[in-house]
C-alpha cells in the first residue's frame, strides 16, 4: 500500500504505518498540482498592494503593518527564528516524526501557499530519518503550536538540531553531510509551517496508540484478578448489557466473557453463597467501558484533525485568503482532557482490585502469603499503585479550562492543548506500572486456586508472567519483579485479544 499525501485519508493505523515504515507514502500528482496552484495564488497576493495577513503583513498584533515584496523572505525567516523559544526536554523522536508526517499531509491539500520544494524537503527528512529536535514546553495551543513547529522547521533553513544516533546534532552539519542546502523561505511559507496543531495531534496519536492496548490490558488484568478471587461471571452477561447498550460497556462485557470461557476455576464455585462482588470487580464493563468510549471520541476527533488544514490564513483563490482560527487547538484539547480522566480511572479501579486481592477474603491468604507476620508478602507494591493513582488524579486538571492571553491581547483565548496531550501520555505511562502490579498480584492469587485451571488465554498470560516473576514463597526484593512486569506491559507482550 502506498499512501498519497494530500489525496488519501489518514487514520490511526495509517499514520503509524507511515511512521514505522510499514506503509510507503508519497505525494500524488494531484497533490503536487494543488500545492503549485496554491503557491501561484500566494505569489500574486504577495506582489499586490492589498494587505493580506501573513503574506505581506506582520504577525499577531503587527497584522496592520504591511511588508514590501522585497522584505517577505526575511520576514518568513525571522518568523521561524523568533518563535523557536521552546523550553524543557525534547519530545520523543517518534512524536517529532509524527509532526512531520501530519504537517506534510495538511500542507499537501493546497490551501497553504507553500512551495512544492519545501514540502519535498520535508519528505526527504522523513525518508532519510532526519528528525528535528523539538522541546516539549512552550506551546499554548493557539495560534497553533507555534514554538514546537518553529523548532521542527528550523532545520529547513539550516538552524536548529536533528536527532542523530540518540544525540542532538546541529542541523547545518547534518544538512551538509547529506548534501542538502538550507532553503530560503518565501512569502507565507514560515507562517504555513508554524501555524497548526501538529504538536497536539501527534501527542494524541501517540496516546491513542498506547491507550488502545492498555484498554485491552485493563480487561485482562481485571479478568485475572476475578479468577484469583473467584468472583462472579454474572455481571458480564449479554442479557444485562443489552439493556444499557453503551458501545464500550458491550465490548468490555463481551471480552470478559471470552476471558472466562471454559474456565474450570470459575465453574468450581458456581454454587457458592456470595451474592455480589465489590464494584471494582462487578462494574468493570461500566468503568472500563466508559474509558473505552472516551478513547473512541478522541480517536474520531484526532482522525478528523489528521486530515484537516490547520494553518492561517487559508488561501482559496488568487484573490482571497480567509483569515480565521483553524489553528485553535480547542477541539482536541477538550477531548484530550476527557481521555486523561478516562485513563486515570482505569488506574483507580485497578488499584482497588489490588487492594481487594490483599484483604484475605474469598479464600485467599492475607497479603497473598501463607506465612504472614515474618513475611510481608505482597503488601507494599499496593503503596506504589496508590501513589501512582494519586499522581494521575493530580494530572487530571484540564488545561483546556484555562487560558492566558498572549500576543498583546490579539491572541486572547488559547487552548493549552499541548499540555493536555503531554499530560495524557504521562497518565498512560503511570498505567503501565499500575497494571504491572495488578497482574503480578493476580498471578499470585491464581496460585492459591490450583489445581483449578483458568481459561486458555488466562493460562497463557499466567505462564508469561511466570517466565519473568516466580511465585512469592518468602519475602524477597520485589523491585526486579515489578520492573520485569512493567517491561512486559510496555513491550505489549500480553495476549489481550478476545475473539
Amino acid at each position: 500500500m502506498t499512501f498519497k499525501y494530500g489525496i488519501d485519508r489518514l487514520d490511526l493505523d495509517t499514520v503509524n504505518g507511515i511512521a514505522n515504515g510499514t506503509i510507503t507514502a508519497e505525494l500524488a500528482q494531484a497533490a503536487k498540482e494543488q500545492i503549485n496552484n496554491s503557491r501561484q495564488n500566494v505569489e500574486k497576493m504577495a506582489n499586490s498592494n492589498e494587505a493580506v495577513y501573513g503574506i505581506n503583513t506582520g504577525f499577531g498584533p503587527l497584522c496592520d503593518t504591511q511588508i514590501s515584496p522585497e522584505e517577505t523572505h526575511l520576514l518568513q525567516k525571522n518568523l521561524l527564528i523568533t518563535h523557536a523559544v521552546g523550553v524543557g526536554e525534547p519530545i520523543a523522536k517518534s512524536i517529532s516524526k509524527l509532526m512531520l508526517i501530519t504537517k506534510v499531509h495538511a500542507l499537501s491539500q493546497g490551501f497553504s501557499g507553500i512551495r512544492l520544494e519545501v514540502v519535498e524537503r520535508m519528505l526527504a527528512f522523513i525518508e532519510l530519518d532526519l528528525i528535528p529536535v523539538v522541546p516539549e514546553q512552550g506551546s499554548v495551543g493557539a495560534s497553533g503550536d507555534l514554538a514546537p513547529l518553529s523548532h521542527l522547521f528550523l532545520p529547513l533553513i539550516g538552524e536548529g538540531e536533528f536527532w542523530l544516533d540518540g544525540k542532538n546534532v546541529p542541523a547545518a552539519q547534518v544538512l551538509a553531510d547529506n548534501n542538502l542546502a538550507p532553503l530560503e523561505l518565501h512569502a507565507k511559507e514560515g507562517l504555513a509551517l508554524i501555524n497548526g496543531t501538529q504538536f497536539i495531534l501527534s501527542h494524541a496519536i501517540t496516546a491513542l496508540t498506547k491507550m488502545r492496548y492498555l484498554l485491552d490490558l485493563a480487561d485482562l488484568a481485571g479478568a485475572m484478578s476475578i479468577e484469583g478471587m473467584q468472583g462472579s461471571e454474572s455481571p458480564f452477561r449479554a442479557e444485562l448489557h443489552n439493556t444499557r447498550a453503551f458501545i464500550g460497556n458491550l465490548e468490555v462485557a463481551s471480552r470478559m466473557r471470552y476471558f472466562f470461557k471454559d474456565s474450570q476455576n470459575m465453574a468450581d464455585h458456581e454454587e457458592c453463597d456470595r451474592v455480589q462482588d465489590p464494584y471494582s470487580l462487578r462494574c468493570i464493563p461500566q468503568v472500563h467501558g466508559a474509558s473505552r468510549n472516551a478513547y473512541y471520541h478522541l480517536k474520531e476527533l484526532a482522525e478528523i484533525e489528521m486530515n484537516s488544514v490547520t494553518d492561517n490564513p487559508i488561501v482559496i483563490s488568487s484573490e482571497e485568503a480567509i483569515s480565521g482560527g483553524s489553528f485553535h487547538g480547542q477541539p482536541l484539547a477538550m477531548v484530550l482532557d476527557y481521555a486523561t480522566i478516562a485513563a486515570a480511572e482505569l488506574g483507580n479501579i485497578s488499584d482497588r482490585r489490588c487492594y481487594l486481592l490483599l484483604e484475605g477474603l474469598h479464600g485467599l491468604p492475607r497479603l497473598l502469603t501463607t506465612s504472614g507476620g515474618l513475611n510481608s508478602g505482597m503488601m507494599i507494591p499496593q503503596y506504589a499503585t496508590a501513589a501512582l493513582v494519586t499522581e494521575n488524579k493530580a494530572l487530571c486538571f484540564p488545561p483546556s479550562a484555562d487560558s492566558v492571553p498572549t500576543s498583546m491581547g490579539q491572541e486572547d483565548h488559547v487552548s493549552m492543548g499541548s499540555i493536555s496531550g503531554r499530560k495524557l501520555n504521562q497518565v498512560l505511562g503511570n498505567l503501565d506500572k499500575i497494571f504491572a502490579i495488578e497482574l503480578m498480584y493476580a498471578a499470585q492469587a491464581i496460585e492459591f486456586r490450583r489445581p483449578n485451571v483458568c481459561s486458555e488465554i488466562i493460562e497463557e498470560n499466567f505462564a508469561l508472567i511466570r517466565t519473568k516473576v516466580a511465585k512469592l514463597e518468602e519475602d524477597r526484593l520485589l523491585k526486579p519483579d515489578i520492573d520485569a512486569m512493567v517491561e512486559l506491559v510496555k513491550s505489549q507482550a500480553f495476549n489481550v485479544t478476545a475473539h
